[in-house]
């Protein structure tokens, strides 16, 4: 018997399985009118969902995506519709060099967009083996690698790269751009600007929200803009954090006796398994990352505790350049909140905070992500040479 497809199907999720799976919602945003838009998807594990973003840009002769998404029915759909006001899609643009979660759908991408040029950020590696583009199903004979064989539309843009850092088994570089028509800084992990609100993807499935606002795994996961907001809340720490300070794992024993009862008997409540604890004041926790009734801009703060530890002059060196860009207004990243108002203003402040001792304080939130790095260097995975 034939399975029926439906338009959020993706096939290819077993390389890279992280929830929703095979079934991926995206939701389609026009960002600034008639020239810059962005499709999003929510990607994550065990319920730790967070969106991320692609985004497509007017260009000269057509369109632009940046940071590319797995090309379901439904994503492939609403491009097709901005193609017949404004052109076909010209070029692809993956900006990282080893962010997973952005390069795994660019294969699928590049095949449904046959004529587009593809431009990669330099030094694409892929793990456990490196293997040449062709093998990961990128087509380098239509590939160019950013700077090396120039930059696209570099009338309309202006290229930064943040990088490279060594990081022993690949590199981490990010490139930005600006957009000049637009006033835009794009990029894709390094700057984030988080609210507090939950994004509207979580609209169509609150799930994520719902199983994360509870306090045990017995509890049933019912639905209110309280428990939304409440397990947003929790995800922004979980993505931030990995392991918040607030947050306790409980013993085998009273993860079991929780689960099983009856009513979460079921897949989207993980059967009642709920293997986390937090403290009474947990949202104390979010201070450092989020503030009220605004949006909070940011260096990603696990970037910030496992990529620059050790290199924060290359970060500043990035954020100087950005400060050439006067007339800036908006920032839009792959993750969390786009647009953002963003101007040179908020990048003097950031520079500022870096330099600052606030920026090399070790806060509780940090712990897990300052020991990972400390075992990783331990272990000679990350290298004494930042330089590749």
């Amino acid at each position: 018997m034939k399975t029926e497809i439906n338009n959020k199907t993706w096939k290819w999720w077993p390389l890279f399985p992280l929830y929703p799976y095979g079934q991926k919602k995206t939701v389609f945003n026009e960002l600034l009118e008639n020239q810059i838009w962005s499709l999003e998807q929510i990607q994550g594990l065990y319920y730790v969902a967070v969106p991320i973003r692609m985004t497509i840009i007017k260009v000269s002769d057509g369109l632009m995506l940046i940071n590319p998404l797995p090309p379901t029915t439904e994503l492939i759909e609403e491009i097709k519709k901005l193609t017949l006001i404004h052109g076909r899609v010209k070029t692809i643009v993956l900006p990282t060099a080893s962010g997973l979660e952005h390069k795994i759908g660019l294969p699928a991408l590049a095949r449904v967009f046959k004529e587009a040029d593809i431009w990669v950020c330099p030094g694409q590696w892929s793990f456990p083996i490196n293997l040449p583009l062709d093998f990961i199903g990128i087509p380098s004979k239509r590939t160019k690698v950013l700077f090396e064989d120039g930059t696209p539309y570099s009338d309309e843009f202006v290229w930064n790269s943040l990088g490279p850092i060594n990081l022993g088994l690949g590199r981490f570089q990010e490139i930005s751009c600006f957009h000049k028509p637009t006033l835009t800084l794009h990029v894709t992990d390094a700057i984030v600007g988080i609210d507090r609100n939950p994004p509207r993807i979580f609209d169509y499935d609150p799930t994520p929200l719902l199983f994360h606002s509870r306090e045990s795994g017995d509890e049933s996961l019912l639905d209110s803009p309280e428990a939304r907001k409440k397990g947003w809340l929790r995800l922004i720490l979980f993505s931030s954090y990995l392991k918040p300070a607030k947050l306790k794992i409980p013993s085998i024993k009273e993860i079991v006796k929780n689960s099983f009862k009856k009513d979460l008997r079921n897949q989207k409540s993980h059967f009642g398994i709920f293997p986390f604890l937090w403290a009474d004041d947990w949202e104390d926790s979010l201070s450092e990352i989020t503030i009220e009734e605004n949006v909070k801009i940011q260096i990603a703060p696990v970037l910030k505790k496992l990529i620059f530890p050790r290199s924060k002059e290359i970060l500043i060196n990035w954020l100087m350049a950005l400060k050439e860009f006067k007339n800036m207004k908006y920032l839009i990243s792959a993750h969390y909140s786009a647009p953002v108002n963003f101007t040179i203003e908020d990048v003097s402040q950031l520079i500022d905070f870096i330099n600052s001792d606030n920026w090399e304080t070790d806060d509780a939130n940090s712990k897990f992500l300052i020991n990972l790095y400390k075992k990783l260097y331990d272990l000679k995975i990350i290298p004494n040479n930042l330089e590749l």
